[in-house]
């Protein structure tokens, strides 16, 4: 924990040395673990249920996550219109914070397509009540084109899996955001140390976040249900065309 904090600080990623036991538990998983070139960080990848999915550590892609950045990705088949955002309080407050004072200030008249989804969501969608996760609504929260959809999502394993992340993965209220867009399900993690207990949980929590979201795509094609939908880029991937 000491050498992380020290990582942090002096702005320096985990060396590629340390990332033998990654490799070592990506092989027990029987996951494919490589490494990126210029050694900027790493790539896995899996399947849940014969779906694959994509895990990439390294420099970050949004300028609210500082140091190095866990993504996951995962396409689902979704229907377009499910658009659920789940994020950790202190980051929806800064963004919030940030997005008012633009508009108040007279820097921006209005929300571009440049601007990330994360943030142009919170303008865009209501709020989601999470009164009846007690144990997640001082530390997260959540917005959706459906407010109801969320708390579809959560019920049951995943608001288990996050309560269990709040004490682990997601203790010190990293910036966090978990969504499903345009179909795929994304995860984004502050993680300066790329250690095998925080991945593995990120993993677990990011396949039963992709079940549940089945779930809830399924219950609603059973209604009839159909959600106002918004996309741009959501992700950029390593050009990992040379791996090693």
């Amino acid at each position: 924990m000491l050498e992380s904090f020290k990582r942090l600080l002096s702005g320096k990623p985990a060396e590629a040395a340390a990332w033998s036991d990654v490799a070592d538990w990506a092989a027990r998983q029987a996951l494919n673990f490589r490494r990126v070139r210029e050694g900027e960080g790493f790539v896995i990848e899996g399947l849940l249920d014969e779906l694959p999915w994509r895990l990439e550590w390294g420099p970050p892609q949004r300028a609210y996550i500082a140091g190095r950045e866990l993504r996951m990705r995962m396409e689902l088949d979704l229907p377009g219109d499910l658009q659920m955002l789940l994020m950790a309080r202190p980051l929806l407050d800064l963004l919030e914070r940030q997005t008012y004072e633009s508009f108040t200030e007279g820097l921006q008249t209005q929300i571009d397509t440049g601007t990330p989804e994360e943030v142009r969501w919170l303008v865009m969608f209501p709020k989601a009540n999470l009164n009846m996760h007690r144990a997640l609504r001082g530390r997260l929260g959540a917005v959706a084109a459906a407010p109801a959809s969320v708390n579809a999502w959560l019920e049951g394993p995943l608001a288990q899996q996050l309560e269990r992340a709040l004490g682990t993965l997601l203790q010190f209220d990293p910036p966090f955001v978990l969504m499903t867009l345009r179909g795929r399900l994304y995860l984004r993690l502050q993680l300066v140390d790329p250690d095998v207990a925080s991945l593995a949980a990120a993993v677990g929590l990011f396949e039963t976040a992709a079940r549940q979201a089945l779930r809830c795509a399924a219950q609603a094609g059973e209604g009839g249900q159909e959600w106002p939908s918004t996309g741009s880029t959501a992700w950029q991937s390593f050009d990992d065309s040379k791996p090693r």
